[in-house]
């Protein structure tokens, strides 16, 4: 049995290393949907599909490795410092992003046991994208401590963090758009606290 009222949609957001993995992994643990579109950038310019044809036409065929698949690298660097590239492969791949994660959101509310599903986008400040979601979750941390958490996982140098941290939105900005905050600060015990507490909001809450 389908439903008629659609799935209440929570964006969920946050800076590089904010832990916003781990949090939307502890929504799925309590039967949340999650739709992320991370991953939804990687199905959209796969093998074969229109969207990594559009890309290599774009950009050309050197962003393919031995494999036929897209090397994220080279087109990292490919588009970076480059504004008018970046706003091409963004004009390419947002608006099958979009598609893809509406198409996703819909099928999880078909379930009418579905309160809400919780959509993951990293850069949601920076990109305009979803400003139609219901409401908006940001993963916080203090910007001492995204750099401490950059430079002991990925291996970066200071300024390498700082250099990252830079290309996104402020975390003021986030902030700034916040319906409900998640302070990612403390232990995982702490963590499971907030996710429970969100949950049981969310849950609560009328379309």
């Amino acid at each position: 049995m389908s439903r008629n009222v659609p799935p209440r949609v929570i964006a969920l957001t946050g800076g590089i290393a904010s832990g916003k993995t781990a949090v939307s992994d502890r929504f799925a643990a309590l039967g949340v949907p999650v739709v992320d579109t991370d991953l939804l950038a990687r199905d959209v310019v796969a093998p074969g599909t229109p969207g990594l044809d559009d890309v290599v036409e774009a950009f050309g065929a050197e962003l393919l490795d031995e494999t036929g698949a897209l090397d994220r690298r080279a087109l990292r660097e490919r588009i970076f410092g480059d504004a008018d590239a970046r706003r091409r492969l963004e004009s390419l791949l947002h608006p099958r992003i979009v598609q893809a994660a509406r198409r996703a959101i819909e099928r999880a509310g078909s379930d009418p046991r579905v309160r809400y599903v919780v959509l993951v986008v990293p850069l949601l400040v920076e990109t305009g994208l979803f400003e139609d979601a219901d409401r908006v979750l940001v993963v916080d941390v203090p910007e001492a401590l995204q750099l401490e958490r950059l430079t002991v996982r990925d291996g970066l140098s200071t300024d390498q963090a700082r250099a990252a941290l830079s290309a996104q939105a402020s975390r003021e900005k986030r902030l700034a758009i916040a319906d409900d905050v998640i302070e990612n600060t403390g232990s995982l015990e702490a963590l499971d606290e907030q996710v429970d507490r969100l949950d049981r909001t969310y849950r609560a809450l009328e379309k």
